[in-house]
């Protein structure tokens, strides 16, 4: 069994160092509550957008998904206080990657115009398939914050 760590990290550094490197930062998003899943699913709805996320990118922890797919939970749900969403033109996007990637950071999706069905996240999964990401309705686990 793997020990048991906190979720819990100071996200300061990150995002100073973005700054630092003079990055033009369209939205940072913490994933403490609602977790990357509903996290997303504002960020498309505040900004009209349909966001296209690669399930094969996403940074779930091995033991995360396994206890995940045990129990029945969406990890893509789960919170995270130590982790956040950072959405940056394309032309930002490798310089930024290569500067979050030292903190576990991973280029996870694109940003495209909403068409007909409105504002919405899609997740290509790893079948190729692509699948509505909704936000969780009801509370998953309660946090003790």
């Amino acid at each position: 069994m793997p020990p048991v760590l906190s979720d819990c990290a100071p996200l300061w550094t990150q995002v100073q160092e973005l700054l630092a490197a003079g990055m033009r930062i369209h939205c940072l998003r913490d994933l403490t509550r609602g977790g990357l899943a509903c996290a997303l699913q504002e960020l498309a709805d505040a900004a009209r957008v349909e966001l296209a996320i690669e399930e094969a990118r996403l940074p779930v922890a091995e033991p995360v998904a396994r206890t995940c797919d045990l129990l029945g939970f969406e990890p893509l749900h789960l919170a995270n206080e130590g982790r956040f969403v950072a959405v940056v033109p394309p032309q930002a996007c490798a310089a930024a990657r290569a500067l979050l990637e030292a903190h576990g950071g991973a280029w996870i999706g694109s940003v495209r115009p909403a068409g007909g069905a409105g504002p919405r996240v899609l997740l290509r999964t790893a079948l190729g398939t692509e699948r509505l990401l909704v936000p969780l309705s009801g509370e998953l686990l309660p946090r003790i914050c």
